[in-house]
C-alpha cells in the first residue's frame, strides 16, 4: 500500500459515514480545532483565510449598496431583550447569561447576544429624528453565541462568526425592497464566489425569525440530499420601532413609525461549502475565494536549478493568481495529498525533466486532470483552469441539485422520495400550520421555502389534499 492510499484512508468516505466524512475533513485540512467549552471552535489559519475571503467579498458589495459598517456591544441587560416580546421568545431556549461580574452578583442579568436586534433599536432611537435621518444603513460583523445543544463545526456551533445587518427606512416598500436586495447579494455570495447553487424564497411563518413580519431565505443543497440555510433577509416591519419607539418627523411634520429589516450570513457557509464540493480527498475550494488558487510543488528539488525556476515561476503567477509554493523537505506525494485535502484548486509541478522542456504540469483539484503546460503560456492557461474550475463546480452542484429534487404529489410519494432520492421536494401545500407540522411529524422534513418561482405541480395538498396555491421546497435539513 502506498503512502499516498494510507494518507486518504484517514478520511471516512461520504458514502459509509457523511457525518464523520464532514468531521474528517474539517479536522484534515486544518480549518478547525475542538476548543474546550463544548460546541466551541477554534477556527484555525486556514478555515479563517476562506472566511476573510468570503467576508472581503460581501463587505465590499454590502458597502457598495450604500451601508456603513458600525460595531455593537456584546453584552444585552435582560430588560432591553425583553422589549420586544415575539423576539425573546424566539431566543429564549439558546440564550447565555451572564449573572456575575468579579466577585459581585449583577443586579440585572445580561445576555450575551444571540442577535442584535434590540441593540440597534435602542441606538436608533436616540439618533433618528428627521426623514431627513432616513434611510439608516447599518452593518456589524460580530460573534455570536447561542447555546445549541447539538453542535458541529460551522454548521451549529456556541459560538460563530457573521455579520448582520440592521436598516430604518420611511416606508414599508423601502424596506420590503432592502430586504429583497440584501437577499440577492447573498445569492450572488453563494453562486458567483462560492458556486452553491441556491434557490430563493420565503419562509413560512412557522419558520420565520422571531419578530419578523416575514422572512426570505436562500436555500442550497448539500451532497447527501439534505438543505442548509445558507443565508436569510428578514422585514421586521414596524415591530421593534413601535416596542423601541424609533420614529422620525416626515415632511408634513407629521410623526412617523419606520419600517426596519435585518439580514445576516455566518461562517456556516465555510460548512455549505465542505458539503456541496468535497469529495473523498478532502476539501475542493472554488477559485475565487481560494486563499491559494495555485500550489507549486518542485519534483527532485535538490537537483540544480528546480528550487529556482520553481520561485521564479511564483513571481510569474503571482499578477494572474494567488500562488504559493511548498519548498519544505516533505515527499512530493505527501505535498500532493496535503493540497488535495485542502482543496487548491491547481497544483503545479515543476521537476528537472520539465525544465528541459521548458514546461510545467498543471493538476486541477476539482477532476483531477493533469496537462503539461509550455512555461509561455502559463499565465494565460492559469487564468482559462482558474475561470473552468469555478464554472464546473457551480455546474456539478446544480446538476446534482436537479438530480436530488423529486415532485410529490401525495404523503406517500412524498415519504418515497425520502427514502429512494434524498434530497428537495416539490409539493403543493395549502398553508395550514397544522399540515406543515404533520410532514415535520411524519417524515423529519421541513418547509424550506416557498419560491418566488411558482409552478403548479398539483392542484392539492400534498398533506390534506384540500387546494393548494403554494409550491414548497422541503427538505430533511441542518
Amino acid at each position: 500500500m502506498t503512502k499516498e492510499k494510507q494518507f486518504v484512508k484517514e478520511i471516512t468516505t461520504m458514502e459509509d459515514d457523511f457525518a464523520q466524512w464532514y468531521t474528517d475533513v474539517v479536522k484534515k485540512a486544518d480549518l478547525v480545532d475542538y476548543a474546550s467549552v463544548r460546541g466551541s471552535m477554534i477556527i484555525r489559519p486556514y478555515g479563517y483565510a476562506i472566511w476573510e475571503a468570503i467576508r472581503a467579498a460581501l463587505d465590499q458589495m454590502i458597502k457598495e449598496t450604500g451601508h456603513e459598517n458600525i460595531y455593537m456591544p456584546l453584552l444585552i441587560p435582560e430588560s432591553l431583550l425583553q422589549k420586544e416580546k415575539d423576539h425573546i421568545e424566539g431566543f429564549a431556549p439558546e440564550v447565555a447569561w451572564v449573572t456575575q461580574g468579579g466577585a459581585e452578583s449583577l443586579s440585572e442579568r445580561l445576555v450575551i447576544r444571540p442577535t442584535s436586534e434590540v441593540l440597534f433599536g435602542e441606538h436608533y432611537a436616540q439618533i433618528i429624528h428627521s426623514y431627513r435621518d432616513l434611510p439608516k444603513l447599518y452593518n456589524q460583523w460580530a460573534n455570536v453565541v447561542r447555546w445549541e445543544k447539538t453542535t458541529r463545526p460551522f454548521l451549529r456551533s456556541l459560538e460563530f462568526l457573521w455579520q448582520e445587518g440592521h436598516t430604518c427606512h420611511a416606508t414599508g416598500t423601502e424596506a420590503q425592497e432592502e430586504t429583497e436586495r440584501m437577499l440577492e447579494i447573498y445569492a450572488e455570495i453563494c453562486e458567483h464566489f462560492l458556486a452553491i447553487p441556491v434557490l430563493r424564497g420565503r419562509k413560512t411563518d412557522q419558520e420565520k425569525f422571531a419578530g419578523a413580519v416575514h422572512t426570505l431565505t436562500i436555500e442550497s443543497l448539500m451532497h447527501d440530499g439534505k438543505a442548509l440555510q445558507t443565508g436569510t433577509s428578514h422585514y421586521l416591519g414596524t415591530g421593534f420601532a413601535e416596542a423601541f419607539g424609533i420614529q422620525f418627523t416626515d415632511k408634513n411634520g407629521e410623526l412617523q413609525t419606520v419600517h426596519q429589516t435585518s439580514w445576516g450570513i455566518t461562517t456556516r457557509l465555510i460548512g455549505a461549502l465542505i458539503m456541496v464540493h468535497g469529495d473523498n480527498r478532502g476539501l475542493v475550494v472554488p477559485p475565487r475565494i481560494a486563499p491559494k488558487q495555485v500550489m507549486i510543488v518542485p519534483i527532485a528539488q535538490h537537483k540544480e536549478g528546480v528550487l529556482d525556476k520553481a520561485y521564479a515561476l511564483k513571481e510569474q503567477l503571482k499578477s494572474v493568481a494567488r500562488v504559493d509554493i511548498d519548498a519544505s523537505d516533505k515527499k512530493p506525494g505527501w505535498k500532493f495529498n496535503e493540497y488535495e485535502m485542502k482543496g487548491i484548486p491547481l497544483r503545479l509541478e515543476i521537476g528537472p525533466k520539465d525544465i528541459e522542456k521548458d514546461q510545467v504540469v498543471l493538476t486541477r483539484r476539482d477532476t483531477g486532470e493533469k496537462m503539461p503546460v509550455p512555461m509561455n503560456e502559463l499565465e494565460t492557461k492559469v487564468t482559462e483552469l482558474l475561470h473552468a474550475i469555478q464554472d464546473n463546480l457551480f455546474a456539478r452542484a446544480k446538476a446534482h441539485r436537479e438530480e436530488k429534487t423529486t415532485v410529490a404529489r401525495t404523503m406517500d410519494e412524498f415519504k418515497t422520495a425520502l427514502v429512494e432520492n434524498p434530497g428537495f421536494i416539490q409539493a403543493m401545500w395549502c398553508g395550514s400550520p397544522a399540515c406543515e407540522n404533520f410532514i415535520k411529524d411524519e417524515t423529519s422534513a421541513t418547509s424550506r421555502c416557498i419560491p418566488f418561482e411558482q409552478e403548479h405541480v398539483s392542484g392539492h395538498c400534498v398533506c390534506c389534499g384540500e387546494k393548494a396555491e403554494h409550491l414548497v421546497y422541503w427538505a430533511k435539513a441542518y
